[in-house]
């Protein structure tokens, strides 16, 4: 888990109720809970906030098709072309699930079809989605 925004050094732990909020941020995202989820950003947890394999709070989002929560964490600044450390953006995580809604919110908010690996022109390709990007 990344904790960018704490004031705990590199070299210390979180606590458990830092990985325990964590968790929850996460868990919103999944759930398309945006008004939530919007709250505890506007209190101050960072909106770019990654789990163990660098998803961020965006990824899951877009990934699970909650276009609320992905215009929500936009809105608050979400990078929207981060990479998880499997080099998969957002947009390509939107367009393998088939969330088109999602595709458009993440395109409005200029993330890059040829960022990643696949990029998501290259998965839209995949499944005959080639106009999502034209």
């Amino acid at each position: 888990m990344n904790v960018d925004a704490t004031d705990e050094t590199q070299d210390e732990a979180p606590s458990p109720e830092l990985v325990d909020l964590a968790h929850q941020m996460f868990d919103l995202a999944r759930a398309g809970d945006a008004q939530r989820l919007g709250a505890y950003l506007e209190a101050g947890v960072p909106v770019d906030l990654t789990d163990a394999s660098g998803n961020t709070l965006l990824m899951l989002a877009a990934y699970h098709g909650h276009v609320a929560t992905v215009q929500t964490l936009v809105e608050h600044g979400a990078e929207v072309n981060r990479l998880n450390d499997r080099g998969q953006s957002p947009l390509a995580g939107a367009v393998f699930k088939g969330e088109d809604y999602v595709v458009s919110v993440l395109i409005g908010a200029h993330a890059d079809p040829d960022l990643g690996s696949p990029t998501a022109r290259a998965t839209a390709r995949m499944f005959g989605k080639e106009g999502l990007f034209s």
